[in-house]
């Protein structure tokens, strides 16, 4: 058996190969992260005169860049295993405390196999990738909406403090349509009451009319806001309702696509109380196989919602603070489903009222909640089968 160790990187990478005993038989040497690249590894390896059939590849997944060598390795029949980095740092210490030099991470990656204590990472099959990845987008554009959003805020409240008062939602299709056309005071209270008029009714679908004008130019006329550099404050204000629009397009667009792939899964998560189709494919896109979790705790664990451990001399104790160690999206979807499970949930409802009455903060007996969402999404997704609550006589901690 010859091990080759690949340490990954964005444009080059480092290969070395090892046999069963240790042996080093190709020294570390670098190749490019393309075909060229691809080609030059493989005729190291022939030029060593090894065997392909008794060669296995160990790489690291390090962000998105071991993905392309990894799939053309695999498409080509060859063993492929991928490790998790830290896996790599216990073996490392080992051999700096034995040589006192710093090894060459090829190599370490090579002995982390041949020793064979480690935990192989996968790929997950090509709709949960892709789901994945839609959903991770998703996230991104939804932060930068929160990040637009709290810009426009900044400015409204330097240069039209009072407008926000006059709906319910800043962001809603009334006010960002009067936003991209008129945001200012100076601007509203210029305008023809007919034409406001008009772009209220169109854009409210006419829910206001004449009333909300009256209203929105009454506010503009007598606005407390920053008179000075009015003409930059509409402009920046314009754009970014504009790139709000934009970047509502894209969500509704991804949307759209999970929508899709979802449909092929025909899976039961969604008959959990509190998941629905998009939070359905956060958390199915984060887990993956749920074979790869031997309990609702490792799945837990993975999630960063297992609590903390503290020790110190001869103290150890567990902290029900979360680790947040794991994925922060899997995390984030869970806390979204468990704090809209603990409304509408007959059985999580009980035990997030039974830790409430326990003298728990809100914010800590949503935790525990989440940590019971946990161990429903775990037993559905094990046994493929849709969530039934079950409300015990006495709820279990």
């Amino acid at each position: 058996m010859y091990i080759v160790g690949i340490d990954i990187a964005k444009r080059k990478h480092e290969a070395a190969v090892i046999d069963g005993e240790g042996t080093v038989i190709i020294k570390p040497f670098s190749f490019t992260n393309n075909c060229s690249g691809y080609n030059r590894l493989l005729a190291m390896l022939t030029k060593a005169k090894l065997p392909l059939d008794e060669v296995s590849f160990a790489m690291e997944a390090t962000g998105h860049y071991w993905l392309a060598l990894f799939t053309r390795l695999q498409k080509e029949g060859f063993r492929v295993q991928v490790i998790n980095p830290v896996q790599t740092n216990s073996i490392r210490s080992f051999y700096i405390r034995q040589a006192k030099t710093d090894p060459r991470d090829a190599l370490l990656i090579a002995e982390v196999i041949r020793f064979g204590h480690f935990s192989e990472s996968t790929l997950h099959p090509e709709n949960i990738y892709e789901l994945r990845e839609l959903c991770r987008g998703r996230h991104a554009i939804v932060s930068m909406q929160a990040d637009v959003k709290r810009k426009v805020v900044a400015l409204l409240d330097q240069v039209f403090p009072e407008y926000e008062t006059a709906f319910t939602n800043l962001f809603g299709d009334t006010s960002m349509a009067i936003l991209q056309a008129c945001p200012t005071p100076k601007e509203l209270s210029g305008m023809p009451l007919e034409e406001l008029c008009y772009l209220i009714e169109v854009s409210s679908h006419k829910r206001f009319r004449m009333a909300k004008a009256q209203e929105l130019q009454a506010l503009a006329r007598n606005s407390f806001g920053f008179a000075m550099a009015g003409d930059v404050f509409s402009t920046m204000i314009r754009l970014y309702a504009k790139h709000l629009d934009f970047l509502k397009q894209q969500v509704r667009e991804m949307d759209r696509k999970i929508a899709e792939i979802m449909d092929t899964l025909d899976t039961p998560i969604t008959t959990i109380t509190g998941i629905g189709p998009t939070l359905g494919a956060y958390i199915l896109s984060e887990i993956g196989d749920i074979s790869r979790f031997s309990s609702a705790a490792k799945l837990a664990a993975y999630a960063g919602i297992d609590p903390t451990m503290r020790q110190s001399g001869e103290y150890n104790g567990v902290r029900n603070r979360m680790s947040k160690r794991g994925s922060p999206y899997l995390r984030h979807a869970i806390w979204l489903a468990a704090s809209s499970a603990v409304l509408h949930d007959p059985a999580l409802k009980l035990y997030f009222q039974k830790k409430r009455d326990e003298g728990k903060p809100y914010m800590a007996s949503v935790g525990h909640a989440c940590r019971k969402m946990v161990s429903i999404i775990y037993a559905v997704m094990r046994d493929n089968k849709a969530y039934t609550p079950y409300i015990p006589n006495e709820i279990s901690a």
